[in-house]
């Protein structure tokens, strides 16, 4: 087979002589679709934070973490490709593994369809474009399901404070795939137009933008119901009756989790929306 070139999120041309045989992957939700697509026997080496599949993942050699992953310990694993990320991974460390000699794909999906496209590179990358695509075309036809239900009511906004860190607070704008999901259900983000991709903030300055909701995400900061108690003693009245705990991976997780996971927050935030309206 000829060799593959792909040019991936970030400009940078892969290229990869046969098809993988020896992948790791540095992103949670890239790992899961990489077992999807059929290519678990390959994968050598994942993150400690790559969860799913558990019953598959949980035998292959960890790496360390995301932002700190076990440069040695990939170079022994001889990968012929790596999967990152642009946000979940250090550029530094992408830099040091192409400087080995190691083919690296960097995705960077800031929107619902940008994620299909790294999908379909990755199918590219991986010698398994025909998976990828039929993958992408499940994805593709979920988020016009979403859509079509969501209907008129993505034209009535209500405006979400959805922060992914506490201590400090912080929340993220209009150049990311989790607002794209948010504004794909029918929600404005109040930090949309914040100078940082991920702003710091305060309670107060959230409070200010008038947010209708409050989403709570359980990743990457893991919030949970005490935090939502804490929280309701602080906001207004009507906007402590708003606040509700989504699943991070629902939000910002790619690939295959998107088939299930954008129609679960749809669900769950339209029971959100008829609370309020």
């Amino acid at each position: 087979m000829a060799r593959v070139q792909v040019i991936d999120d970030l400009g940078f041309r892969v290229e990869i002589e046969s098809p993988p045989s020896r992948i790791v992957s540095l992103v949670p939700s890239w790992t899961e679709t990489l077992f999807t697509l059929g290519l678990g026997d390959r994968v050598v080496g994942v993150t400690k934070f790559c969860v799913e599949p558990a019953d598959k993942v949980a035998a292959v050699r960890k790496v360390g973490g995301t932002k700190n992953p076990d440069l040695k310990a990939i170079a022994t694993l001889a990968p012929e490709l790596v999967i990152a990320n642009a946000e979940e991974n250090r550029r530094e460390d992408v830099e040091r593994m192409r400087a080995q000699g190691m083919a690296v794909l960097t995705t960077y999906p800031r929107t619902v369809p940008g994620a299909v496209e790294s999908l379909l590179k990755i199918g590219r990358a991986a010698a398994c474009e025909v998976e990828a695509d039929a993958l992408a075309r499940e994805i593709t036809r979920v988020v016009s399901e979403v859509e079509a239900e969501i209907g008129v009511w993505s034209k009535l906004r209500l405006r979400a404070f959805c922060p992914i860190w506490k201590k400090p607070w912080m929340a993220f704008n209009a150049d990311t795939y989790a607002h794209d999901v948010l504004r794909m259900m029918g929600f404005n983000n109040v930090f949309a137009s914040a100078g940082e991709r991920y702003p710091v903030t305060t309670l107060d300055e959230a409070i200010e933008l008038r947010p209708d909701v409050v989403l709570l995400p359980d990743e990457p900061y893991e919030f949970n119901e005490r935090d939502v108690d804490e929280l309701r003693a602080e906001l207004p009245a009507g906007l402590a009756r708003r606040v509700l705990i989504i699943s991070g991976k629902d939000l910002h997780w790619y690939g295959v989790h998107m088939i299930t996971g954008l129609k679960t927050l749809a669900n769950r935030l339209a029971r959100v929306r008829a609370a309020v309206l």
